[in-house]
């Protein structure tokens, strides 16, 4: 387990996972601002799922981190971490039927803590497709500052689209953080 939440656990993934990661992953909303093309056959999950389960959270590259409700993968944060290991890239998946319900946001906000907290990232980084207000919502409301915006910037499944710009400071994030509180004698 990397970080835990009131109702979520981030941890590594299992081989047990491939059946609901392939589920989430092939449902085409799910899919839409995301880089993979749904459906996701099972025997496709099954090797991906193994590679994640083995992946090395502290080495520089990407690193997944399941999401788990009460023993059941609800979904994933990705985390591209700087050849300098001290800055990366966030990205995050849920199931349909698990957003709206502030999932999401609890778990970005579990990884952030455990990032700037235990780590000592300096700095976290994400993009989203424009046209992905909900993703965008999320970045802003886990105290991400929107940093720019690169017009007609990828070209993503036929089409070109803006990419929005998001960035979050380790000191930012500690000012923002409620004191801890002195313990008790």
């Amino acid at each position: 387990m990397f970080a835990r939440t009131n109702r979520l656990v981030l941890r590594r993934f299992t081989p047990a996972d491939a059946e609901r990661f392939a589920a989430y992953r092939s449902d085409p909303q799910v899919a839409r601002f995301q880089s993979w093309e749904a459906p996701l056959p099972l025997a496709e999950a099954q090797r991906t799922v193994e590679q994640f389960a083995q992946g090395d959270p502290e080495a520089p590259g990407w690193f997944q981190y399941a999401v788990d409700l009460d023993g059941v993968l609800i979904g994933d944060l990705g985390l591209n971490l700087n050849e300098n290991l001290m800055q990366a890239d966030l990205g995050f998946t849920l199931a349909a039927e698990y957003q709206g319900h502030g999932y999401a946001s609890e778990a970005v906000r579990g990884l952030l803590h455990h990032l700037f907290v235990d780590r000592e990232l300096h700095r976290v980084s994400a993009e989203c497709d424009a046209r992905n207000t909900a993703s965008a919502r999320l970045l802003e409301r886990v105290g991400f500052t929107r940093e720019g915006e690169r017009p007609a910037n990828s070209w993503f499944k036929g089409e070109w689209t803006d990419d929005l710009l998001y960035g979050l400071l380790r000191d930012t994030y500690l000012s923002r953080q409620p004191p801890t509180p002195a313990p008790s004698d």
